[in-house]
């Protein structure tokens, strides 16, 4: 059984939250303002600075639906408080990125550069340090979306396990495979 649907969150300091006919939650802090649609099954309760939800039965739906809304919940309330961040590392020979804006132009090899849009929720640096693996910054409130083009961005060269080389999530651990070996 799963019990993180029955955890109490607490709402930080300068975070409103405000639950709307239908079960939409809305969340505004200082990194920004999320809004998320709970399943109506399920009883939202906002009293002093605590957040708890209830199920109304203990079906298997209603159990999973718990402990996800209650998840979705806390991601909102952190996002809007302190924010996400996610780094990514580009390894090997002549790999560069740059940015303009929301624009990543990302070379990692092939015949020509890529041309990257992210959307203006997400706030993105590149850091290029000599001797070290140029890196990509994103910071946002919204960890789904955060998450969504971290991947994004990495499926553009996922490393591979013989050299390492390609895009990876800064402190990833890459499996490495041993190469050939020459026949005699």
């Amino acid at each position: 059984m799963s019990r993180i649907g029955l955890r109490v969150l607490e709402i930080p300091g300068g975070v409103n939250i405000e639950v709307s006919k239908g079960n939409m939650v809305t969340v505004k802090g200082p990194k920004g303002e999320l809004k998320q649609q709970i399943d109506q099954d399920l009883t939202i309760k906002v009293e002093d600075n605590e957040i708890s939800l209830e199920r109304p039965t203990e079906q298997k739906r209603h159990k999973a639906l718990h402990g996800l809304s209650n998840a979705l919940i806390n991601n909102m309330l952190e996002g809007v408080s302190q924010g996400y961040k996610k780094e990514l590392e580009l390894v090997g020979v002549g790999f560069r990125v740059s940015n303009t804006g929301n624009l990543l132009e990302i070379i990692v090899g092939y015949s020509h550069p890529i041309l990257f849009y992210v959307p203006d929720e997400i706030k993105v640096t590149t850091v290029t340090e000599k001797g070290k693996n140029p890196t990509i910054i994103l910071e946002g409130c919204n960890k789904e979306l955060l998450g969504m083009i971290a991947a994004k961005i990495r499926s553009f060269r996922k490393p591979e396990p013989y050299k390492g080389k390609g895009i990876r999530y800064a402190g990833e651990y890459i499996r490495r495979k041993a190469g050939k070996t020459a026949a005699k």
